[in-house]
């Protein structure tokens, strides 16, 4: 049975194409796929549904697929998937070779809570690296443990990958810890209250004190 971890993919070369075949190979429980990259002429193939349905959960994959009995080492470059549905209607598929480096949208983990009273929030949902293709991270992470309001991650703060190269601009923000809205508005309100009340206070001590001196 094919797991997550299974790389390796035998693909089936296709001569027909259209949407009605498409539609029958979807249902046979294939997807559709176009193979291209380094110069050479787009090949097209069908792929195990289940096996790429497991395989494409993570961004990035890298496949190692054989056509018509010759190995390729691929990236996943694109899914087109129904906007209703959600099936995978057609994956394209980028050659690479060992050693080389390729640019990628690596998505961003936010872990740690930060200062008790304030949030994180993101910014940006992905970064784009330059990496070698056979080391692409899953994901990067973002330390905000214990940081407090007005503390911001730009991308350039970022611990990337070994080897890894920084593409999006240096000043774009990836995570702002500010003090929620609703928070900021309750204590506004409560010192509005308590300024109110000492007020109401002090008019009665005066008017106490005028009763006394009649």
């Amino acid at each position: 049975m094919s797991t997550e971890t299974d790389t390796q993919v035998v693909a089936e070369t296709r001569t027909n194409f259209g949407k009605g075949f498409a539609r029958r190979l979807r249902a046979a429980g294939k997807i559709p796929a176009v193979i291209y990259g380094h110069g050479t002429e787009p090949v097209h193939v069908a792929l195990p549904g289940h096996q790429m349905l497991l395989l494409v959960r993570r961004a990035n994959a890298v496949i190692e697929l054989s056509v018509d009995g010759a190995g390729q080492l691929v990236l996943v470059k694109d899914v087109q998937r129904d906007p209703v549905r959600q099936i995978i209607e057609h994956i394209d598929l980028l050659v690479v070779k060992k050693g080389e480096k390729v640019q990628v949208d690596v998505p961003i983990v936010v872990v740690g809570e930060p200062f008790p009273g304030t949030m994180a929030t993101q910014g940006a949902s992905s970064v784009s690296l330059e990496v070698e293709a056979t080391h692409i991270p899953e994901t990067v992470e973002v330390d905000v443990d214990g940081l407090e309001d007005g503390a911001h991650i730009t991308a350039a703060d970022l611990t990337l990958p070994r080897g890894a190269s920084l593409i999006t601009e240096p000043e774009t923000l990836i995570v702002g810890v500010s003090v929620p809205a609703a928070t900021i508005a309750a204590a506004d309100e409560i010192e509005a209250a308590d300024e109110a009340n000492a007020a109401e206070q002090s008019d009665e001590a005066e008017a106490e004190g005028d009763e006394k001196s009649e």
